[in-house]
């Protein structure tokens, strides 16, 4: 038998709060006594805290493909870490996997079927990246790209990224780049973001919305008009986005973070004007969630660690430090 630390709910927020250290606690709880055939031991390296999250806090997720959180329960969400024990043919002892179910403790017991495992050599041994990068950030990045952005080289085409310091926001407006986007502009809350946006991870130029007016700041950094949209806000700044948009463009609506910690359906209500430049300018705006394309997972995965290897993809390392210090402010 185990005693490990976890993080349980403690209490939810309400529909319409916002989330607190208080709506959870750490407790002790015991693991074991045995392992079951299938199941393996792991220790806990890294945990993702990733915004969908404040969705499952809520009894009611308003997603179908989220379930909520039980009170009092372990959360869960990605991880990686390193099998302890193992009673399971196709996983090792030393072996490191990842899972979109790790429960945030620090050693779980859990079922192969649940798990993945990952190869250290295609991050160059940094594991933390099979959660950001290289993993389903990354995923939704490249496949939201993809499959709803229709970015052709040569097009001409600007692409503008709203959250474009997130993990998922910073590999999209890379990705764009690389796909042959002429310009990518991101969107982000702090002139130092903005700047590492810029001048490590090659944008052609960053919006801050918390200074001026967004509109204005966009027509700039936009001569052209925008045609693809990587949504991970909503909101006033996506209402903006889209009021600049060419004809025949494309709204890849991944997240709506501004909207999270609100009592709306997802995806949340547009304005009248919102809507009618979609219709009118005969704009695509879909919903996209990265889960219904697991086929593409496995091989999605090799070109994004061979991006980042190479060093057309770059993790942020300054970003994530520069991320830390305006949440403690």
């Amino acid at each position: 038998m185990l005693l490990v630390q976890r993080v349980v709910l403690n209490s939810r927020p309400g529909t319409d709060g916002e989330p607190v250290p208080g709506h959870f606690r750490v407790e002790e709880a015991i693991v074991g006594p045995f392992l079951k055939e299938g199941q393996v031991l792991v220790r806990t390296l890294f945990l993702s805290v990733d915004p969908y999250m404040r969705c499952r806090m809520n009894e009611d997720t308003g997603a179908e493909y989220l379930a909520p959180w039980g009170l009092s329960e372990c959360v869960d969400g990605g991880g990686v870490g390193v099998v302890e024990l193992s009673r399971c043919d196709g996983l090792s002892v030393d072996d490191m996997v990842t899972s979109f179910n790790w429960h945030w403790q620090t050693q779980c017991l859990m079922d192969e079927k649940l798990l993945q495992k990952v190869e250290p050599q295609l991050v160059d041994g940094h594991i933390s990246y099979f959660l950001g990068a290289v993993g389903m950030p990354g995923l939704t990045a490249l496949l939201g790209v993809r499959e709803k952005g229709h970015v052709t080289d040569g097009a001409n085409q600007t692409m503008v990224v709203s959250g474009a310091a997130g993990a998922c926001g910073s590999v999209a407006g890379q990705i764009g780049r690389v796909d042959g986007c002429t310009r990518v502009v991101g969107i982000c809350g702090s002139d130092e973001k903005c700047r590492v946006l810029v001048e490590d991870l090659g944008f052609s130029a960053a919006v801050n919305y918390r200074q001026g007016d967004v509109a204005t700041a966009l027509k700039e950094s936009c001569p052209n008009g925008v045609d693809v949209y990587f949504d991970n806000v909503g909101g006033p700044i996506s209402d903006a986005v889209i009021a600049q948009m060419n004809n025949d463009g494309h709204v890849i609506l991944c997240g709506q973070i501004s909207q999270y910690n609100k009592d709306v359906p997802y995806p949340p209500p547009l304005c009248d004007e919102t809507r009618e430049a979609l219709k009118s300018k005969n704009i695509t705006r879909e919903r996209f969630t990265v889960l219904n394309y697991m086929e593409k997972h496995e091989a999605g995965i090799i070109q994004l660690s061979q991006w980042v290897r190479e060093g057309q993809i770059k993790v942020g390392g300054n970003l994530r430090q520069i991320i830390q210090r305006c949440w403690r402010r």
